[in-house]
């Protein structure tokens, strides 16, 4: 059924990253949003664009991305959710929609982006985890890498952490939160998650790369400050592989003005450690 009247749809994407080019939409490769703007159009044709909230890099995974269209199509969130992953490879979920305000942005109202890059001590491959971290073999000294994170909390420039093809005139980020810890599941897998208002190019992997060459001795404690101090790049450590990054979850301001979802929120998905 169709209505002349045009509505937003928000979803919430989960995809394993290796596959795709990145999120964002390119010509002649393949990319998630190229993947999930594909199946949209076979329910409504007439949808042209989605908004995203995150332009994660080809490699990088996410299990909270947001994307919005709008739609003349009377479609309830139950049904975008099922019909849109009757279309999506198998490395694409929608696992959440819910209706928004025509041309509703979730670029304008993400207030808080949280980050979890996996690492994974062992020197021998692991055939379920190699796809999802960084494996590392050796000893890694995480009380310096604690230490040398919670240099990085606050509102800092950051143009040091951000890679060549960062082209913005504003560096100034806000890092709110940086944590180090192992998990409960598996001592092997150590998680570092970053909660900030935005990120810049690269940043959370050249911010990881930097902890662990701390945490292994290839870099000397006040690393991050010199860092920040002179916004030289190549004081700083290697970039991450994409392989360990995911984007757990965007929070989102003024929700107030959202509509109906599916699932409702009792029955979203828990965060495990």
């Amino acid at each position: 059924m169709t209505c002349c009247v045009e509505r937003g749809v928000l979803l919430t994407l989960a995809y394993v990253g290796g596959p795709f080019h990145g999120f964002v939409e390119q010509s002649n490769v393949r990319t998630v949003a190229g993947e999930v703007l594909g199946a949209v159009q076979q329910i409504d044709p007439h949808v042209k664009s989605l908004r995203g909230v995150s332009r994660t890099d080809a490699g990088v995974h996410a299990r909270g991305q947001l994307a919005a269209f709008d739609s003349r199509l009377t479609v309830p969130p139950r049904g975008w959710l099922l019909a849109i992953n009757r279309h999506l490879p198998d490395e694409i979920a929608v696992r959440h929609v819910v209706m928004v305000p025509c041309g509703f942005d979730p670029r304008r109202y993400a207030t808080l982006k949280w980050y979890r890059y996996s690492l994974l001590r062992d020197v021998r491959r692991d055939p379920f985890l190699d796809a999802v971290t960084w494996r590392i073999g050796g000893e890694l000294d995480l009380h310096k890498a604690r230490k040398e994170a919670s240099d990085l909390v606050g509102t800092h420039d950051f143009a040091a952490f951000r890679s060549s093809a960062d082209e913005r005139t504003s560096t100034m980020r806000t890092i709110s939160r940086l944590t180090i810890e192992s998990s409960i599941h598996d001592p092997r897998v150590i998680f570092i998650d970053v909660w900030g208002t935005g990120f810049l190019h690269n940043m959370v992997r050249i911010i990881v790369g930097t902890l662990v060459d701390v945490a292994r001795g290839k870099l000397d404690l006040g690393t991050m400050q010199r860092g920040l101090l002179t916004g030289d790049r190549s004081v700083l450590g290697i970039t991450a592989p994409p392989q360990g990054l995911c984007l757990r979850h965007v929070e989102l301001m003024d929700t107030a003005e959202l509509g109906t979802e599916w699932p409702e929120s009792g029955m979203q998905d828990t965060e495990a450690s």
